[in-house]
């Protein structure tokens, strides 16, 4: 007979709670594999726009402001732009980003 695996948190006194604001990522992503589609600084760019976005996933934070933040050049955050917006997972224009809902696949 098999035994049932019990899963519980093991650090008590840090269980997450989703408070508003939270910005959560679509399981998707990995289910879907866009993880495999995209480069580390992508998927650096696609978190980093989740948590600064506004309840319809508009953000109108500044190139510049994001390269900073995430410590990588104006011209490296435009590809991971580019990988992401060819990926379906943001779009861009006139200096704001939309992340957007992914899209239903057939099963």
């Amino acid at each position: 007979m098999a035994s049932k695996i019990i899963k519980s948190p093991f650090v008590g006194n840090r269980i997450r709670r989703i408070r508003p604001g939270f910005g959560w990522v679509d399981h998707r992503i990995v289910r879907e594999h866009y993880v495999e589609r995209c480069s580390n600084a992508a998927l650096a760019l696609y978190l980093f726009l989740i948590v600064v976005s506004d309840g319809e996933g508009v953000s109108w934070w500044g190139e510049r402001s994001i390269s900073n933040r995430l410590g990588m050049e104006v011209d490296r955050l435009r590809q991971a732009r580019a990988e992401l917006e060819a990926a379906g997972l943001v779009a861009y224009a006139s200096g704001t980003w939309q992340v957007l809902e992914l899209e239903d696949r057939a099963p």
